[in-house]
């Protein structure tokens, strides 16, 4: 941390009380404090968004844009440095930025009941929703080819040819079920050619972790807004069902405590759909839960492919830790895909 970053915001460091947040994976967080106001200051992860001013660029159309139209909508946009700049830029530290921090709120970790679900599927909706007339085509792409199924597919068939040979050998349980579900891709390239499919203003990260709650669990609006690109419902939906659903998260070595809980699909549905209903297409809305098994099922992909390359994007503390990841996804998969009629009789 160095005094150049506090006083571009006209902050004097002495005077502040600087607290670490861990609970982030890309970005440095710090929740920091004087005698007047409470902030958050982040690091971007230059590495990861190799473009930081498209990430301002989105984030300051998106602020400006519900100021006029929505006022009321509680947004977190960037302090302006002094000298008027989205983020401050420091020779050999990197892009920073500094946020007011929402006084009586909270993050959580996983969906611990329904209720964590349906607020935080109703914000992310609210936000897609009110967003609905503003431009999306004028943002930036920040991660190119994020949830672009298609490459990723490409790109397993890649590792498959160049792969680490003893991983490939070991993976083969796990290659063949990938292929076995490629009919997955094959929708998600039919998505991109039916018009009635609408590029939307997407968050593109739905982890529960991405809401802020008040102190009854109410979510007040949502946050890290660096994935905010064009997209497809499906990415924010997928998301949330891939991280909601099952009370094992993707690092859970144990296949039988994965399942997918009846009454958290619902929350997800009720939550967003009481924001979105009358903004999906009736096409929209029969894939949503194609959503889930598009989510799920490009994660598999990546974790692995990542192990056939030898671990060079995930990081691991272990031998393997992308192959249990990916058979974890897959077993989520099949349940999602064994659960289908019940949950569509649930929405029906």
């Amino acid at each position: 941390m160095t005094k150049e970053i506090f006083s571009a915001y006209n902050l004097v460091q002495d005077e502040l009380e600087i607290e670490p947040i861990n609970n982030g994976l890309i970005n440095e967080t710090w929740h920091i404090k004087n005698s007047h106001a409470d902030y958050i200051l982040q690091k971007i992860n230059h590495s990861i968004f190799k473009d930081p001013d498209a990430i301002a660029f989105n984030v300051r159309m998106i602020a400006d844009y519900l100021s006029e139209t929505n006022p009321d909508y509680l947004f977190i946009g960037p302090i302006k440095t002094i000298a008027n700049e989205e983020m401050k830029y420091i020779s050999g530290k990197g892009y920073f930025r500094l946020m007011p921090f929402v006084k009586k709120s909270h993050t959580i970790n996983a969906a611990l009941m329904p209720e964590h679900a349906f607020e935080a599927a109703k914000a992310f909706g609210k936000f897609t929703r009110l967003l609905a007339g503003f431009p999306a085509e004028k943002l930036k792409i920040t991660l190119p080819d994020f949830h672009n199924l298609t490459l990723r597919y490409q790109q397993f068939h890649e590792a498959l040819q160049s792969g680490n040979t003893k991983r490939l050998q070991q993976s083969k349980k796990l290659i063949q079920t990938l292929e076995d579900h490629k009919n997955i891709v094959e929708t998600y390239q039919n998505v991109l050619q039916t018009p009635s499919f609408k590029l939307r203003v997407t968050h593109h990260d739905t982890k529960i972790s991405n809401v802020l709650f008040d102190i009854e669990n109410k979510g007040l609006c949502i946050i890290d807004l660096d994935t905010v690109m064009p997209g497809y419902f499906i990415s924010d939906v997928g998301d949330m069902m891939r991280t909601y659903l099952s009370p094992a998260n993707e690092e859970e070595k144990d296949f039988s405590k994965i399942e997918i809980r009846e009454e958290y699909f619902k929350a997800i549905w009720d939550g967003y759909m009481g924001e979105m209903d009358t903004e999906l297409t009736i096409e929209e809305k029969k894939h949503f839960i194609y959503a889930g098994k598009f989510m799920i099922y490009m994660q598999a992909i990546r974790f692995l492919t990542d192990h056939l390359n030898n671990d060079i994007y995930y990081s691991t503390k272990y031998e393997d830790q992308n192959l249990v990841r990916a058979g974890n996804q897959l077993v989520l998969l099949k349940c999602l895909i064994d659960k289908e009629i019940t949950l569509q009789e649930l929405v029906k």
